[in-house]
């Protein structure tokens, strides 16, 4: 039968989510009048309100049951906001139904979603009685159950999003419509809502962001060492300032923005740099965030370990060299209580001492060897008498280390009796047999470099002579000695070669000559310092003075090289062409004494009857002794002198020297730092050398 209910102008609703917003939504009202019911959900609230009692809401309660009993209509009693609820109010409901005929009683919870179903389920069954008999679930077991339901659902959901979301700046209504069809997606919302799933979009997105961000902070912080090494490496030039003030020093270094960006908008894990994955420099506003500033002080102390470390390393050096209990052959646990102290332990390993310990070993005992190979040169007389075999005896033995014995040298090597011993009895050997095998200097005997010298120096007639017409095919060639005392000539040798191209050429009038430079500054008798050699023929002399005493080392010089060709064929030395200049002396450019020295030069160049350039003017050589102007005035007289005077030896007179055996005896002592080179490399240069028939590969 139907049920009239005073339901005039009340509004339908059927989401909770429209509570308050109803204008939002069409407002659909309850019809008027007469309604047909088949059951009552009858609700009471078992939450503490505010300014209501419980009791007069059960009196309500008991009011309004009364009258739907009436209606002969099945009931189910629902208790609302049991999440909320106080203990004795459930239990006052629960009498409350027992007392009328055993009411069903639904505990429920709209706000967690518990037993909501289950309260519209259980009537349905009461009013259909063909329907299957609903379980009563408790609150709490009900809310166990949904709870258990939500996480699984929000676990599945959850992998899904992190299965589709890589990307921190994917959006929600994108990632949406992809998720729409997903049962994992299609649960969730359904258990929790289109908010909430949106909600867990968003903290997987946010989640995602800050990984980036740590990801490219930490590869800044891992640039940031690099970068302090880079730009200051100094301990002196940081070591006192601030972390501001450093900051301001890294923005004047030339490289700053190689490893830096100084980017308009800060921080930088605020803006759009972030997602600049082609621009690998740091931000600079990293530098105020304490992790940079902790590396700094790292870079900082790291400096001043290294500083520390490397001056234990010089004053344990200082040690080995200076204390007496530190000889030859001395082992590193005999020598460790002398040498170390507290210090050198704090800062280095004990390994980096023993490696130095036996670097200078290896030093000391190589000295200590040459001294002691000395030393039986001195002694020579001692090794005469010997048997054919060169074999000492034991007596002899005993005799030469008695004499030997008292020598410093000879104790030097105390630790080392078998290495001092082996010296001996090579250098035995080494007397009655001296052959490159045997010298004490192998494998630097210098019997074995001239021999490696003469093989690699040889060439052939015809590539020689290949190679002639190729270097005189294009290019002039100019040699110009250049005569001067205490470093002057060098000085304007290496000016003028300035002045040259990378090959040593120079450019006169528009063209190219080759230009060749003999500075001498010794006796001129020597053949060292001769102004010709096989290899070099002067076509001029650049003679420089800026004193008494060069001007008549000058003078002397040419007297000596004149004389030393007088009676000669090739005596063109007398007539070589040359060129006398007054070199400036620093901060020395006018008074009495630059007067008088013009005056003697001039004198001086009417005697020899060559040229007399006046010193350069202050300002015009740049720093040098000479101007380039004068050097070309000169280089251009040579030219003309060479021209005719004709100073290229003639084919027949190199013919002529070909049929000359040239023999040379040389005593140079193997070991000796002087360079073999610097003898035989005119002779090995010569046009006409050639290898010599006698069968010895070290001749010529």
């Amino acid at each position: 039968a139907a049920t009239k209910l005073a339901s005039a102008e009340k509004l339908m609703y059927f989401c909770t989510d429209q509570l308050g917003l109803e204008q939002d939504f069409e407002q659909k009202q309850m019809p008027d009048g007469k309604l047909l019911v088949d059951g009552f959900l009858l609700c009471i609230d078992v939450s503490r309100g505010m300014n209501r009692n419980f009791d007069d809401q059960l009196k309500f309660v008991s009011n309004l049951y009364n009258q739907l009993a009436k209606t002969k209509k099945p009931i189910v009693v629902v208790l609302t906001k049991c999440d909320e609820g106080v203990e004795r109010y459930i239990r006052d409901a629960h009498t409350f139904a027992l007392s009328k005929k055993n009411l069903q009683v639904v505990e429920t919870s709209a706000r967690s979603n518990v037993n909501i179903d289950l309260a519209f389920s259980t009537l349905v069954q009461l009013i259909d009685k063909s329907r299957g008999k609903t379980k009563i679930i408790p609150y709490f077991e009900a809310l166990k159950q949904q709870s258990q339901q939500i996480a699984a659902a929000k676990d599945k959901y959850e992998w899904l999003v992190s299965r589709i979301v890589k990307n921190h700046n994917e959006t929600w209504s994108n990632v949406n419509r992809k998720m729409q069809s997903s049962p994992e997606y299609q649960d969730y919302v359904y258990l929790e809502g289109t908010q909430k799933a949106k909600k867990l979009f968003l903290q997987h997105v946010h989640r995602l962001k800050q990984e980036h961000i740590e990801r490219r902070r930490k590869m800044y912080l891992a640039m940031l060492p690099q970068a302090f090494e880079a730009l200051i490496p100094d301990l002196d030039e940081i070591d006192h300032l601030s972390c501001v003030k450093v900051e301001k020093l890294l923005e004047t270094k030339p490289d700053f923005l190689k490893w830096f960006i100084v980017l308009e908008e800060t921080p930088w894990d605020a803006t759009s740099h972030i997602d600049n994955m082609e621009n690998e420099r740091i931000p600079f506003d990293l530098m105020e965030t304490q992790p940079a500033e902790q590396l700094y002080e790292a870079h900082l102390e790291k400096l001043r370990n290294e500083r520390k470390r490397a001056e234990m390393r010089r004053a344990f050096k200082e040690n080995l060299e200076t204390s007496p209990f530190i000889t030859p052959g001395k082992p590193w646990e005999e020598a460790r209580s002398f040498i170390m102290n507290e210090d050198f332990y704090m800062w280095l390993e004990e390994s980096i001492y023993m490696d130095i310990y036996s670097k200078h070993q290896k030093q000391i005992i190589e000295k200590a060897k040459e001294e002691f190979q000395e030393l039986l040169l001195e002694y020579s007389e001692l090794f005469y008498e010997l048997e054919l075999d060169a074999k000492p005896s034991k007596e002899k033995m005993g005799v030469i280390q008695d004499v030997l014995g008292e020598e410093q040298r000879f104790k030097a090597l105390q630790k080392l009796q078998a290495e001092r011993d082996a010296l001996i009895l090579k250098h035995i050997h080494f007397v009655y047999h001296p052959t490159k095998e045997t010298c004490p200097s192998c494998p630097v005997c210098i019997d074995s470099k001239i021999e490696h010298l003469v093989n690699s120096r040889f060439i052939r007639p015809s590539e020689r002579n290949q190679k002639n017409l190729l270097s005189d095919s294009n290019i002039d060639r100019i040699n110009l000695v250049i005569l001067g005392k205490d470093g002057l000539a060098r000085e304007l040798a290496n000016e003028i070669r300035a002045l040259c191209t990378n090959d040593d050429k120079y450019v006169i009038e528009g063209k190219m000559y080759e230009l060749s430079l003999r500075p001498i500054e010794g006796n001129v008798r020597l053949p060292v310092n001769s102004f010709q050699t096989p290899t070099f023929q002067p076509h001029g002399c650049l003679c420089l003075y800026n004193s008494k005493e060069s001007l008549s080392y000058v003078v002397e010089s040419i007297e000596k090289s004149r004389e030393s060709t007088i009676g000669r064929r090739d005596n063109h030395l007398v007539h070589l062409p040359l060129t006398l200049i007054l070199v400036n002396k620093r901060g020395d450019t006018s008074g009495e004494t630059l007067h008088s020295l013009i005056q003697q030069g001039q004198q001086i160049a009417s005697k020899l009857q060559c040229v007399f350039l006046d010193p350069a003017s202050a300002g015009i050589g740049y720093g040098r002794n000479i101007n380039e102007k004068q050097i070309s005035q000169v280089l251009k007289g040579l030219l003309d002198s060479k021209r005719n005077l004709n100073l290229v030896s003639s084919t027949s007179s190199i013919k002529d020297l070909a049929d000359v055996d040239l023999r040379i005896v040389m005593c140079l002592m193997c070991g000796d730092p002087f360079n073999a080179d610097d003898i035989l490399l005119p002779i090995l240069q010569s046009q006409t050398y050639r290898p010599s028939q006698c069968g010895s590969s070290s001749s010529v």
